[in-house]
């Protein structure tokens, strides 16, 4: 499965969702669904924004946590 982990990325470095939001020219609420990781499809292009204005490449806000059978 893949998680997204904007969450703590941002939570670390004290930036809210609101300010995330407005760097990356995304609308709040698609930045919260992101930040929750309630995202069914990744739009690359968003991601692309979030990893430039935060300054990081994609792996550190994505992980891969397989499924336990």
């Amino acid at each position: 499965m893949v998680r997204l982990i904007i969450d703590k990325y941002i939570d670390g470095r004290g930036i809210t969702r609101y300010e995330l939001a407005k760097r990356t020219e995304v609308k709040f609420q698609t930045i919260d669904r992101y930040y929750k990781n309630r995202v069914v499809r990744y739009d690359s292009y968003i991601l692309d924004r979030i990893c430039q204005v935060l300054d990081c490449d994609l792996c550190d806000i994505i992980e891969y946590v397989r499924d336990e059978k």
